[in-house]
């Protein structure tokens, strides 16, 4: 065993990592620092907000990037840049700290809860993809180098919620930046976000079988060529970015070529069917029409089960998918990554079958002052059932957009803070008395912060007549107990426009 060698290659990296400052794929170590700074200098309480939403609690602690629910326990994973915290959610407005793995990785952008039936065992587990660097003190042998650009999935154990462990990890052919499960009851397949390293200019991506959860293994495209293929997916263009899984038997590739359709029915055999053709591609020369200036991020399709082709766009027929464009190269907060609605016509593989409704970003929505230099790009978002997605705009805070009109999407609430930088924000699920998620979602939604942690703030939901205070069956023995919450400050009182962020422009580490 080379123990002591890899635990000094762990402190080492460690070290590189806190010291170095590089600048990985988003943002760079000198922005946290500046932020954390601010927050600790007293930019803590909130900025500023609508009167529909309120801070229920803050958990600071952990330098937050992702996290996940899982469906059959009241259990929160997130993710951050050095551990790895399971939450009990039972008591959703105050979520519990029960496991950590401590866990170097960078970027681990997506975390994708997992479950497995195994015998009369529920196999919980969270996926960790690493495309920088990864090392933890307690998988020694195994050490991700951003020098050489790794790419890995790893399962992370969370079956005993206080003891989170890794558990396996396999290689991969194609980038890892985000992973996800195409069932996640029954993880038994999961796709990686996929890059052009195969082919330049040609998209691939890596499908992982979990059949053994202590062995998983990349599935070979092509088994009669040599060395493991991966699969093709042209909304990679020059790099993948995320899977999303919409229950019917379908999956959504969004990246740098914007938002293909697959159907999944078969996992190892996936078809595309749907795509934003030159309307979503931001690689294609001379193509400048502002729904993909950098890259399409991430994607929701509500009710698609009711899918109708060639029916007007709307919810109820499961024809409009949502989507949020990144661009990370943009620090003009008015124009920095857009919330945006698609009309998705048809699903018969024909070129350009998903066309642009409407975009908003950030200064459309008009919620307060925009913050002068900072980076305030669309990010990571989770659909309510009533209509609203609770969306991360880094700088820009939590917003809340009603899309129940997707020719419109309108200004709902938000939440701001002063020293903040929001990458995800998911609502809290409905747990039954068995602790299994009903598919609804409550009136809470978990904002994970790279400078505060993770914060729970509750949102007046049209139509569930609670108010922007928790839902009472929330509560413990579903009392209704008043909680006091905290006040938001009037917007300008913190001075808003003069909080300046130092952000550079973003820096891909290079792949071997």
């Amino acid at each position: 065993m080379r123990t002591l060698p890899a635990i000094a290659a762990v402190l080492t990296l460690g070290a590189s990592i806190a010291l170095t400052a590089p600048a990985f794929a988003h943002g760079d170590r000198d922005r946290l620092e500046q932020k954390r700074t601010e927050y600790e200098g007293g930019l803590n309480a909130p900025g500023a907000m609508s009167p529909n939403v309120n801070l229920v609690d803050s958990n600071p602690g952990s330098v937050g990037i992702s996290g996940c629910f899982m469906r059959t326990a009241p259990l929160f994973v997130m993710s951050g840049l050095d551990s790895v915290v399971v939450h009990d959610v039972s008591n959703p407005l105050d979520p519990q700290r029960v496991g950590t793995l401590p866990s170097l990785q960078f970027e681990n952008e997506a975390m994708n809860c997992g479950e497995r039936k195994v015998g009369k065992t529920t196999q919980r587990f969270a996926l960790i993809g690493v495309d920088l660097y990864q090392a933890s003190p307690s998988d020694i042998e195994h050490i991700n180098d951003p020098a050489r650009g790794d790419y890995e999935l790893i399962i992370v154990d969370v079956t005993d919620p206080a003891a989170p462990r890794i558990r396996s990890r396999v290689p991969s052919t194609t980038s890892t930046h985000t992973v996800s499960c195409v069932v996640d009851t029954d993880c038994r397949y999961v796709y990686s976000a996929g890059d052009d390293s195969q082919v330049p200019g040609q998209g691939s991506f890596s499908i992982f079988d979990l059949t053994d959860l202590d062995k998983p293994v990349e599935v070979d495209s092509d088994p009669a060529t040599a060395g493991i293929q991966p699969f093709r997916s042209d909304a990679v263009g020059w790099g993948g970015h995320k899977w999303n899984f919409d229950g019917a038997g379908r999956g959504v590739h969004t990246g740098a070529g914007g938002s293909y359709v697959f159907d999944v029915s078969d996992p190892v055999a996936p078809v595309e069917i749907a795509n934003t053709g030159a309307a979503g591609d931001s690689s294609r020369e001379g193509m400048t029409n502002g729904y993909n200036n950098f890259i399409h991020h991430n994607s929701f399709h509500p009710n698609a089960a009711a899918f109708r082709p060639d029916a007007a766009p709307s919810l109820a027929n499961g024809n409009v998918l949502l989507v949020t464009e990144e661009d990370y190269e943009d620090p003009d907060c008015s124009t920095a990554g857009s919330f945006q609605t698609w009309h998705v016509k048809r699903m018969d593989g024909s070129e350009g079958s998903i066309v642009p409704l409407a975009k908003v970003e950030l200064a459309d929505l008009v919620t307060y002052p925009l913050p002068v230099g900072a980076f305030c790009s669309a990010h990571w978002f989770d659909y309510h059932q009533s209509g609203l997605v609770s969306v991360g705009f880094y700088g820009g805070g939590t917003q809340i957009i009603d899309v129940n009109d997707p020719l419109a999407p309108t200004s709902h609430g938000f939440a701001w803070f002063g020293a903040s930088e929001v990458w995800d924000s998911y609502w809290v699920p409905v747990y039954n008395s068995r602790g299994v998620a009903t598919g609804k979602k409550t009136n809470l939604a978990y904002s994970v912060d790279l400078v505060r942690g993770l914060d729970v703030l509750a949102v007046d939901v049209d139509g569930d007549q609670v108010g922007a205070t928790p839902d009472p069956t929330l509560l413990p023995g579903g009392s209704g107990t008043e909680l006091a919450l905290v006040d938001a400050a009037p917007v300008g009182l913190l001075g808003l426009g003069a909080v300046l962020f130092a952000v550079r422009r973003r820096r891909l580490l290079p792949h071997d």
